[in-house]
């Protein structure tokens, strides 16, 4: 076996996503494992090198896990030529023009969603990246979660027949930050600052629902902030500016329709956090992040509406588990994986730029819809 190091820029390893997803559960574990395996006799082995602005911070993440490569200098990081990939998971705001600086340094790009704050500069990234001839790709981690992994099972060997509705139901309470804090960052709530649960979710829901069921072609949303006031990291009180919830409609290429709840002031009665229902002519389904339950057409039952007596029937015990049938890795590993045997291997990969500017697209449409009260056609975008 041959070793090869490939040494990776990580900007951003300091938040949430970043820290946990990326730099523990992905970078690290792949190298828990003794690195990635290609299967032609090489073994890539990602050295990080973290990247972000806090000094003190980066110093504290670099000794938890023994790391010997970081800077608060992206101009830096990106001129070593050793340094082969650029990630990104920084705040949306701050995101775009560093990606610009790694394309233009050569480097190959894969990052976080939203690509940008609009379409027009998620379109130009693709374009950057597509002339300086770097591969790139777009964390999509939803589709690789067990839940829709099974529910894709389903779509690809044809459970539903035809595919009538998608309905989906994602959120819960963020504390407001005064009697405890928030489980999410300020920024997250400020417009100025990329926040926003549309520019958020709706680009997972653009994919997930493009890789499952079709290409969303209209969009109907309301956008509104139930929460108007909240509290920063440092117990500051401040007033929100980005949408906390969003209700969408989307039309998808096919004709089916998808109702998409997206929440951060609602609080959970549901078996998962996020959701999703999916009703076909032969049969149903509802998927969360792990399971995934049916309930075919040759079992379904009889129900008959009569409010003045008591249900005799618990309707949740008349669907079937669908087993795991496989062993689920982390699913932003798993993509990280796939992104690398891209790079590395050659092997195909279509979770891109473009696809990244979908989601901007399909955010920013949903933001007009809300603002102006109707629905809105989502043009495909030309390669």
């Amino acid at each position: 076996m041959t070793r090869k190091t490939v040494r990776i820029a990580m900007n951003g390893v300091t938040g949430r996503m970043g820290h946990r997803q990326h730099l523990v559960r992905s970078i690290l574990a792949l190298r828990e494992q003794g690195g990635l395996d290609l299967g032609d006799g090489t073994v890539l082995w990602p050295e990080p090198v973290l990247v972000g602005r806090r000094e003190h911070a980066l110093k504290a993440l670099a000794e938890q896990y023994g790391l010997d490569h970081w800077s608060t200098d992206l101009d830096m990081v990106l001129g070593d030529p050793d340094v082969e990939i650029y990630f990104d998971a920084q705040i949306t705001s701050a995101r775009e023009g560093s990606i610009k600086k790694a394309i233009a340094a050569g480097k190959h790009i894969y990052t976080e969603k939203p690509t940008a704050t609009g379409l027009a500069g998620a379109l130009d990234l693709a374009r950057r990246a597509q002339a300086k001839g770097v591969e790139h790709g777009v964390v999509q981690d939803k589709i690789f979660l067990p839940g829709l992994l099974k529910l894709k099972r389903l779509v690809d060997g044809g459970f539903f027949g035809r595919v009538l509705s998608v309905r989906g139901e994602f959120g819960y309470w963020v504390f407001e930050g005064d009697w405890q804090s928030a489980q999410r960052p300020s920024w997250n709530y400020r417009a100025e600052d990329g926040g926003g649960i549309v520019v958020d979710m709706f680009p997972h829901w653009e994919y997930v629902l493009h890789e499952l069921f079709g290409r969303v072609t209209s969009v109907q949303a309301l956008a509104t902030i139930h929460v108007p006031r909240r509290w920063d990291e440092n117990g500051k009180p401040y007033e929100a500016t980005a949408d906390d919830a969003a209700y969408g409609i989307f039309e998808l290429e096919g004709g089916a329709i998808a109702q998409i709840n997206s929440s951060w002031a609602v609080r959970v009665n549901r078996d998962e956090l996020v959701e999703f229902q999916v009703d076909g002519t032969e049969g149903s389904a509802v998927a969360g992040l792990r399971k995934c339950r049916v309930q075919h057409r040759s079992a379904t039952p009889r129900p008959v509406w009569n409010p003045d007596v008591p249900a005799t029937e618990v309707f949740r015990d008349q669907w079937q588990e669908v087993p795991d049938n496989a062993e689920f890795d982390n699913g932003f590993k798993a993509q990280w994986e796939l992104f690398l045997r891209h790079v590395y291997a050659g092997a195909p990969y279509h979770w891109d730029l473009w696809a990244g500017a979908r989601g901007v697209q399909l955010a920013e449409l949903g933001l007009k819809s809300s603002a102006e009260g109707r629905r809105i056609d989502v043009p495909e975008i030309p390669l």
